[in-house]
């Protein structure tokens, strides 16, 4: 499963952070965001429990976290309607 990790860091201290979360292996993408959030990171655990043990023992425990908002994605069961390849082509 995937989550979205919507991270608010101490003031100052974004950098450190965004450090921080790269040196996790679950952790798959970070990026520095402007908006009521600071980062957002992409985690990648094998379900629930994995999940709460990484964000419980590791994330909330780094100093430099101030609070971090969680968004599980859920896949979707349709038919996929991302753009072909061919699409992409007639409009560009």
């Amino acid at each position: 499963m995937f989550a979205l990790l919507l991270v608010n860091a101490e003031i100052g201290n974004e950098t450190k952070v965004i450090k921080f979360l790269r040196e996790i292996v679950e952790v798959k993408e970070v990026y520095s965001v402007i908006g009521v959030y600071d980062i957002v990171a992409k985690i990648k655990a094998k379900g629930k429990n994995e999940l709460r043990q990484i964000i419980n023992n590791r994330l909330r425990k780094f100093q430099a976290i101030r609070s971090i908002s969680i968004m599980i994605i859920i896949p979707e069961k349709t038919k996929d309607r991302s753009p072909t390849k061919k699409t992409i082509e007639i409009l560009a």
